[in-house]
């Protein structure tokens, strides 16, 4: 049993770090692609001189490239250990239970009991994100093609309002995810005594909200570009 113990809480660990490494990527992403938004301020969105334009040159760099495989790799990590928590949480109960949690607090969070359902929404609208920008940027960049421009590729996808609508559901899926999975993460890791839990829960509260309002001004202000409502 205290094996079995302890190669759970193993795995957890290597969870919350793999989940830590997209945290940092996502604050990332979503700082660069908010840059478009600014850009609409200052007359700057479809100007290569826009920061926006600037921010995608950065990580097109050798350097940033190169970490592409690792966030990959990152990334499939999260997910089969996620699927595998939840396979193990269901067996060692002997029947479906949702996500495992350590306090009356957290099972009495909806994100908390549906993370891997939450997983699966992400999962599958990632793939839908990709073959609008990455095939179209990074990809062209890996195969020797030609990238696409970054503002003719946000009005291009958010130019329909039911693809915004997908895309704020995907926003919403990450932000529900993020609020119980970042305190959940450094609890993992040892923070997890009653005073600092409540700064915890906070603090991921507003991780998550910063990514989520960054990441929907990108998409909304994409769509008011595209249909002329705004530029």
């Amino acid at each position: 049993m205290a094996n079995a113990f302890h190669y759970s809480i193993g795995k957890k660990f290597i969870q919350a770090i793999s989940g830590a490494f997209l945290v940092i990527f996502l604050l990332l992403h979503a700082t660069i692609n908010f840059f478009s938004v600014l850009d609409s301020f200052n007359g700057e969105f479809g100007s290569f001189g826009g920061l926006f334009a600037q921010g995608c040159e950065f990580m097109s760099l050798p350097i940033v490239t190169i970490m592409v495989p690792v966030l990959a790799l990152g990334f499939l990590v999260h997910i089969g250990y996620g699927c595998y928590l939840t396979w193990y949480n269901i067996k060692a109960r002997g029947g479906y239970k949702r996500y495992e949690v350590a306090s009356r607090a957290a099972a009495d969070s909806w994100s908390a009991k549906n993370m891997f359902v939450l997983g699966i929404v992400i999962l599958g609208i990632l793939f839908f994100h990709l073959t609008h920008f990455w095939a179209n940027m990074q990809l062209q960049e890996f195969t020797g093609g030609h990238a696409e421009n970054p503002y003719v590729l946000l009005e291009a996808t958010f130019k329909n309002w039911w693809v915004l609508a997908i895309y704020i559901v995907w926003f919403v899926a990450v932000w529900l995810h993020l609020c119980h999975g970042f305190w959940s993460m450094l609890q993992t890791v040892g923070w997890n005594n009653q005073i600092w839990m409540k700064r915890l829960k906070v603090i991921g509260a507003i991780v998550a909200s910063i990514i989520f309002l960054m990441f929907a001004a990108v998409a909304v202000n994409a769509f008011l570009q595209a249909n002329g409502i705004i530029g």
